[in-house]
């Protein structure tokens, strides 16, 4: 078992309840997280428990020694828990719409993709169909694809790795543009685009355009793999959502421009990121989307 600190306000049980989707083990409220690892040479599981709101549990299974070390990496990103957010108060402090955001949600951080890769793959597959249906197929391929790792007497399928992904010819409810493109992800993947280090380290538009390289990948999926697969902290989207979230948030008159949108979110720095997602909860949960402009 390892044992993690966080660094600023955090709230395991709030997390799941927003973004969570997580089994959970023996009906307790610690998460199991099955994913296969960035070096593609194998899949891991790692159960998060919080044991009071300074101390986290992360106990691997499925890999050992240098393997385990990348679980419990690759998990606590994927629960932006490789931040230092000490800061992250502070800017409800700068901003009383956050503020008033942070309290309400519980200072709730971003939930990741496991990896760039399983974002990748996640956004092909559910283009054009429902979330229900696209989480389906993303549960059936980890069922017949997938590592099985056992724990506690459970057993935890993670997503296929790259190679399983080649190797796939047809699957139901993929079409063979899909399997074609999945393929294109998992070759990504294996050559080092798709790995969370890699794309953090690169400025936002040159991780945009390496993204961009895959067949199936436009610029709506490109942010979308970089911003919830890297997982970008301090970056605002362009796009109408996060507009109507600032004018109903703070009242404007007019659906703000993205030149508006960026001088209000100063006072988010520098984690703009994360504030647009608690704008885009509240929004989901209380307001509800905008109808669709002519």
């Amino acid at each position: 078992m390892r044992s993690f600190s966080p660094r600023g306000p955090y709230d395991l049980a709030r997390q799941s309840e927003f973004f969570g989707g997580w089994p959970t083990l023996d009906q307790s409220r610690a998460i199991v997280v099955a994913l296969p690892l960035e070096d593609w040479h194998g899949s891991a599981a790692v159960v998060v428990r919080q044991e009071s709101p300074e101390a986290l549990s992360l106990d691997v299974f499925g890999a050992t020694g240098s393997q385990a070390d990348q679980a419990v990496a690759q998990v606590l990103a994927t629960l932006s828990l490789d931040v230092d957010a000490d800061a992250w108060p502070d800017v409800g402090r700068s901003d009383a719409e956050i503020g008033k955001l942070q309290t309400k949600y519980d200072f709730l951080r971003p939930v990741l993709f496991n990896s760039p890769y399983e974002a990748a793959a996640s956004f092909i597959i559910g283009h054009r169909i429902s979330m229900k249906q696209g989480r389906a197929i993303r549960k059936r391929l980890g069922e017949e694809l997938g590592a099985t790792i056992e724990v506690g007497g459970e057993v935890f399928q993670a997503f296929p790795e790259p190679d399983a992904l080649l190797r796939l010819s047809e699957f139901p409810g993929l079409s063979t543009t899909k399997v074609e493109r999945l393929h294109g992800v998992a070759k990504a993947a294996l050559d080092g685009t798709l790995v969370r280090s890699y794309l953090r380290n690169l400025p936002l538009e040159e991780a945009v355009r390496a993204v961009r390289t895959i067949d199936g990948i436009g610029p709506f999926f490109a942010f979308g793999i970089v911003n919830r697969g890297a997982g970008v902290v301090d970056d605002i989207t362009d796009d109408d959502l996060t507009k109507y979230a600032v004018q109903v948030a703070y009242a404007l008159a007019e659906r703000p421009s993205q030149d508006e949108v960026l001088r209000i979110a100063e006072s988010w720095r520098p984690f703009r990121m994360w504030a647009e997602v608690l704008l885009h909860v509240w929004l989901r949960r209380e307001v509800g989307l905008p109808r669709r402009r002519t």
